[in-house]
């Protein structure tokens, strides 16, 4: 191998390296952005919630149940989607670009109306980087099967 293949070659390892290390940043980036979501259901807060999510989000329930942003914060806030617990297990966090996909099971405890209830669904979270910033476009939940 002559100099300039050896050249070519550290350099195109040099940017596969970067390019490892940039994805498990931006991987790490939305674990926390999941995670801070999650913790706002169970706390309720408003204000985290629309920080998350972007404007034109949908949000659509495992019944087919549809909610914009507004709609998605006020059944959490109002109560009437009460989180005492939420687990999200077997997450896995796909990125390609500005775009991330998350799946991953959820398995919460709630008290809608005062009903407690124990749910499992399955969840597909979309997340795209808004100006530096990791936002929830869409969430689609659906039944498992067994």
């Amino acid at each position: 191998m002559n100099k300039f293949s050896v050249l070519i070659l550290a350099i195109l390892v040099q940017v596969a390296v970067f390019a490892q290390k940039t994805n498990a940043k931006e991987e790490t980036a939305v674990k926390d952005q999941v995670e801070i979501l999650r913790k706002a259901m169970i706390d309720a807060d408003g204000v985290k919630l629309k920080s998350l999510t972007a404007e034109n989000l949908s949000y659509v329930h495992s019944n087919g149940t549809f909610q914009n942003q507004a709609e998605f914060i006020d059944g959490i806030v109002s109560g009437k989607s009460d989180f005492v617990t939420i687990d999200f297990q077997d997450q896995t966090i796909t990125i390609q670009n500005d775009v991330a996909i998350v799946r991953h099971v959820l398995a919460a405890h709630t008290k809608d109306g005062g009903v407690d209830k124990d749910i499992k669904i399955g969840i597909m979270l979309v997340w795209q980087k808004q100006k530096s910033k990791w936002l929830l476009i869409a969430r689609q939940a659906y039944k498992l099967t067994t």
